[in-house]
Order: structure tokens, then C-alpha cells, then sequence
């Protein structure tokens, strides 16, 4: 028995040697480019979009960040909206702010004031 495992330690230590011998080489876009044509004809983001510092940014990041800078309590006092102040959840706000643009861009507002701030 123990020969037999002497034997498999043995080959799985030459695969790992194997392993790590080959140098991983990340593709360039050239290559993915050609590997999927499709992925050629995305639309690259403008000069503005760039510039937006909404830009990338999901709604569920802006409100954790909201909440981890202000907490609960001081975000009801600057958004009025009842979702902030009685019973917050994450998904309750997310879900109100997803249902009503107006609630959203107010929420965006409070955001951009806290990145001017920093």
C-alpha cells in the first residue's frame, strides 16, 4: 500500500512541476477580438460618460457606500422618503428607489454631494 501511494504523491508532484512551468498569458484583445467577432462591435463609453462619476456605479454600491459614510438615522434626515426612516433594509430601498426615477435621482443627489465632500 504504501508504495502505491509513493507512486501517486510522485506523479502528482511532476504534474505540479508540469503546471508550474507554463506561464499564463492573458490573451490581448486582438486575440479575444478574433476568438468572438461580436465582441468587436461593442460601443466604447464617451469622453462624458467617463467623466460621470455615476458612471459604472450600480444603485445597490451608491446606497452601501451612502449608508456606510452617513448610517440609517442621518441618511432619513437628509432624504426624506419613508423607506430611509422606518424599518431600513438594503432590498426596501432598493427596490422603492428601482420603482421611482424621482426618489432615485434624490438619492443620486446625496451621493455626488458626498463624493464633493471627500
Amino acid at each position: 500500500m504504501d508504495t502505491k501511494n509513493e507512486k501517486t504523491n510522485e506523479t502528482s508532484d511532476k504534474q505540479s512541476d508540469q503546471i508550474s512551468d507554463i506561464e499564463f498569458k492573458p490573451k490581448t484583445n486582438e486575440e479575444l477580438n478574433a476568438d468572438k467577432p461580436a465582441r468587436k462591435n461593442r460601443r466604447q463609453a464617451t469622453e462624458e460618460e467617463l467623466n460621470n462619476p455615476l458612471h459604472g456605479v450600480k444603485l445597490a454600491q451608491i446606497l452601501e457606500r451612502l449608508v456606510e459614510h452617513y448610517g440609517w438615522e442621518s441618511l432619513a434626515d437628509r432624504i426624506n422618503i419613508r423607506c430611509f426612516k422606518y424599518n431600513p433594509t438594503k432590498k426596501s430601498c432598493l427596490g422603492f428607489l428601482r420603482k421611482t426615477a424621482w426618489a432615485r435621482e434624490h438619492v443620486e443627489d446625496v451621493y455626488l454631494d458626498m463624493l464633493e465632500e471627500e
